[in-house]
């Protein structure tokens, strides 16, 4: 794994019920014990941007990206991805899961693409987890003095300290300004997607 994530860190930042993770069950039998798998049953990921898959409330199992989008149209697909599960979503795509590298790949059914996000479920847990944090404790006029626009500048040196952090160890999720991480970073520099009770949307807004 690329980042040390344990559910201690994720219970004590967002609390036990905050946290979603995907049973053991729900894996193909050749995905249920790799690392990835292993740490979104027993680590998971908190709610909100992501959003891991729930498994079908009949076969108890994830659905496989053959099942969502016809991979053999999509480019950039490998042979083997329409048997991956799908273990989430993020904006408009689907996150498949490469048992065999642990490769996070976006899967956009519109765009017919397939695309690696992480090199693992690690480096997703921890980007959710940082973008997160951030929009659940940021709070624009920390200083007296500070201006809207001034908050504005240190909520986007935050957004650019994520991603420069996440890339030196894992430059995929933000690789370019077109991956979906690359895009909700710019959300939240814009002041978007912020709760409405939280402290940067009541600063915001009121």
């Amino acid at each position: 794994m690329l980042f040390d994530v344990s559910r201690d860190e994720l219970a004590d930042a967002f609390g036990e019920h905050r946290l979603a993770t995907l049973p053991a069950a729900a894996f193909p039998p050749l995905a249920a014990g790799t690392e990835g798998a292993r740490l979104l049953q027993t680590v998971g990921a908190p709610t909100g941007t992501l959003l891991l898959r729930r498994p079908d409330e009949e076969s108890g199992r994830l659905p496989l990206v053959r099942e969502v989008v016809d991979a053999e149209d999509c480019e950039g697909a490998p042979p083997d991805a329409g048997g991956w599960p799908v273990v989430g979503w993020l904006l408009n795509a689907h996150l498949a899961l490469d048992p065999g590298s642990g490769t996070v790949y976006a899967v956009d059914p519109d765009e017919e693409t397939v695309r690696a996000l992480h090199t693992d479920v690690s480096s997703l847990v921890r980007v959710a987890v940082r973008f997160q944090h951030l929009l659940e404790l940021f709070t624009f006029g920390d200083d007296e003095d500070e201006d809207e626009e001034a908050g504005f500048a240190r909520l986007e040196r935050e957004v650019e300290r994520v991603r420069r952090e996440t890339g030196d160890v894992d430059p995929l999720p933000f690789r370019d300004d077109e991956t979906l991480w690359s895009v909700v970073g710019e959300e939240i520099a814009m002041g978007q997607r912020f709760a409405g009770d939280s402290p940067g949307a009541r600063s915001l807004y009121g």
